[in-house]
């Protein structure tokens, strides 16, 4: 089997896939920053989030944004502060790398991200690559992929403040409570959620400031068909946070930049359990982060530059089950990267650097725990012609804990320019991740009654998850009108880390995962200047998903046809966009075909297909207002099994930006 898996990735190549190219300045329009841009030429596929498609989007949250406007699986279990999982090429948030501003976040106790620590009013851009073995930022455990959310950026000259506030209402109705009584409509769900956000940004000669403070208040009341055809309406998910972030940069001598970031999240929220159930959970979170970061585009000679951070988080969890048991988790990390680059010629670019995090955890349910983790890497860009473009590149990791031999990473990835319209692209990786402190040492622990009961017990033997893969494709680009681009990609994984239950019953993780995926991505955009009336400019866009997965575990093959729990086979997506020289409007689509919810493949979760608008209008030089239609044709779906998700939903807000003067 593993002769024949080779021999797949060595023929792929010969099928063309595409990648968007970007040469924009994503920092400083003077100055490109080395941590936070990255290589401009990389040989991964990327797509970009500007601010303006964020503001257009209107969306709650990352997870909502990334699938509207990427097309990206997202597998959720309930709305705004529920858990979410983004999904690249058939491989969820743990195994990607979830990057602020070039620096990972993903957590080391679970390897997931919150997302709703996040303000959408603070993002500057999002940065989407895709595939294993990342080498534009370097970082570890990017397995199918990075999303990096930018949120430093040098202000303009001037003092300004905006402000925004919005209200999200779902259909209120009658339904059936669960003592199987008929309830009256809960007219108070016309004001579900709320959402209320304030920023401050200054521009100067020597240094800009941009701070950002947010608050929500979500009832997450909806009503939704359960299993019986019976109308219900979820509760006991309320969820009520707050957030502020605030960026310093300041510029010295020479170019250099000395950057600082700050991020305060704390966030209450009910956990309800699956399905109607009555019972839930509750779970505190307060979270800081404090990261400083210096660049130098010129260090002891032109050709070289540097970029060092330095990053301490701190993330404190308390939760307490439906059953009063109480856990806490409170963890701390310090992080060090630094990046080099020397410019030795116009053919030949040496990347190297290093990363080292130290991590400390006490947890009720894990320990007392500490961990080392790190890594160097090195990586050159040959260019034997203008057009062309070889990347070898290996990056050496390891950890202190669990099954932690040194390991070399290696990727080669090429890039072609073959002519002024069209780019082809190439990679080839190995994607390695070390096991987090969850999966290494959980306990279930005590009950409420003082017994213990450890039905999940974490497992210190654990290998690291291991895999290789491929992608090529092609990129055609007609001026800034239409691009075209397709992309093919294959990955196999091995010792991948499940939750089964084993021997008495107990859920334990074991290297029982192997899988192989294979996928074509498609994606077409048109840019059209027009001017009819007020109307400027109309954005279209499609992306077509296949992917195609085996699971190979548990004693299946190939010929067994068995999928990839929560991975559907075809994800469908479009929009059509108009804009205003005032405003815009927005529609856009997303499918996700049938999906099953567990490895046997015996249930699964329909097919569904969810429509959106959303406009934006201002009034006034310093006023706007806008409105959004989620679900608009009031799909009943879920998203995880018997986690329900909502119908339809209004959003109806207005944004205030105030300028105060310019120097």
């Amino acid at each position: 089997m593993r002769k024949t898996i080779i021999i797949l990735i060595i023929f792929f190549p010969f099928v063309l896939f595409s990648l968007e190219q970007t040469d924009d300045d994503y920092l400083f329009a003077d100055n490109e920053g080395i941590t936070i841009v990255g290589t401009r030429q990389t040989t991964q596929q990327m797509a970009v989030i500007e601010k303006e498609e964020i503001e257009r989007h209107n969306a709650s949250d990352i997870a909502i944004l990334l699938q509207e406007s990427l097309n990206i699986n997202i597998t959720r279990y309930g709305t705004y502060g529920n858990m979410s999982l983004f999904n690249l090429r058939g491989l969820d948030t743990k195994r990607l790398a979830i990057l602020v501003d070039g620096v990972p976040v993903n957590s080391f106790m679970d390897g997931k991200f919150d997302i709703e620590q996040i303000d959408l009013n603070s993002i500057e851009r999002i940065e989407v690559i895709y595939g294993g073995s990342d080498s534009k930022y370097n970082v570890s455990g990017a397995m199918g992929g990075v999303i990096n959310i930018i949120t430093v950026k040098k202000q303009n000259p001037g003092l300004r403040f905006g402000f925004s506030v919005s209200n999200t209402s779902v259909i209120p109705g009658e339904y059936r409570d669960r003592n199987g009584e008929t309830q009256d409509a809960n007219w108070e769900d016309l004001f579900d959620t709320q959402n209320y956000s304030l920023s401050v940004l200054y521009g100067g000669e020597i240094f800009s400031v941009s701070a950002n403070v947010f608050a929500n208040r979500a009832e997450n009341h909806f009503l939704f068909t359960d299993r019986y055809n019976f109308t219900r309406r979820k509760d006991n998910n309320e969820v009520w946070d707050t957030g502020a972030s605030a960026n310093i940069v300041w510029l010295l001598e020479d170019l250099t930049k000395l950057i600082f970031s700050t991020n305060f999240y704390y966030g209450d929220k009910n956990f309800p359990n699956s399905g109607f159930s009555r019972h839930f959970g509750n779970q505190k979170d307060f979270s800081t982060r404090y990261s400083l970061m210096l660049d130098k585009p010129r260090i002891l000679h032109d050709d070289f530059s540097t970029e060092v951070s330095v990053t301490w988080h701190l993330n404190l969890r308390d939760f307490i089950d439906s059953a009063d048991n109480n856990s806490k988790h409170d963890q701390q990390s310090c992080m060090v990267i630094n990046r080099w680059n020397w410019f030795y010629s116009d053919w030949l670019t040496l990347r190297s650097g290093f990363d080292y995090s130290f991590i400390y955890l006490d947890s009720s349910r894990i320990g007392v725990r500490n961990r080392h983790d790190g890594g160097v890497y090195l990586t050159a860009e040959y260019k034997p012609i203008k057009q062309f473009m070889i990347s070898p590149s290996a990056k050496a990791v390891f950890s202190s804990e669990g099954d932690a031999a040194f390991t070399v990473i290696p990727k080669l990835g090429i890039l072609w320019n073959a002519t002024d319209s069209i780019t082809i692209r190439n990679n080839y990786f190995r994607s390695f991740k070390f096991p987090d402190f969850e999966e290494l040492y959980w306990s279930s622990g005590a009950a409420s009654s003082g017994t213990i009961n450890n039905s999940e017990l974490g497992n210190p033997n654990l290998r690291p998850e291991d895999g290789w893969g491929a992608d090529i494709g092609v990129e055609y680009q007609h001026k800034d009108i239409m691009k075209l681009e397709s992309v093919f990609f294959t990955h196999w994984l091995k010792d991948s880390i499940h939750w089964y239950a084993g021997a008495g019953g107990v859920w334990r993780p074991e290297n029982v995962g192997q899988a192989v995926f294979f996928g074509l991505e498609n994606k077409l955009n048109y840019n059209i200047p027009v001017s009819i009336w007020l109307l400027e400019k109309i954005i279209i866009s499609a992306s077509y998903q296949y992917l195609l997965s085996y699971l190979l575990s548990f004693g299946y093959s190939f010929t067994d046809n068995k999928r990839i729990p929560y991975s559907p086979e075809h994800t469908i997506g479009g929009s059509l966009n108009f804009i205003w020289q005032t405003g815009s409007l927005l529609v856009n689509g997303h499918y996700e075909s049938s999906r099953f919810n567990d490895r046997a493949n015996i249930t699964k979760l329909n097919s569904h297909f969810l429509l959106n608008a959303s406009v934006n209008q201002k009034v006034g030089d310093n006023f706007s207002v806008f409105g959004t239609v989620r679900n608009i044709l009031n799909t009943s779906y879920e998203s995880f099994y018997d986690y329900p998700m909502p119908g339809i939903s209004l959003t109806l807000g207005m944004r205030v930006n105030l300028e105060a003067g310019n120097e």
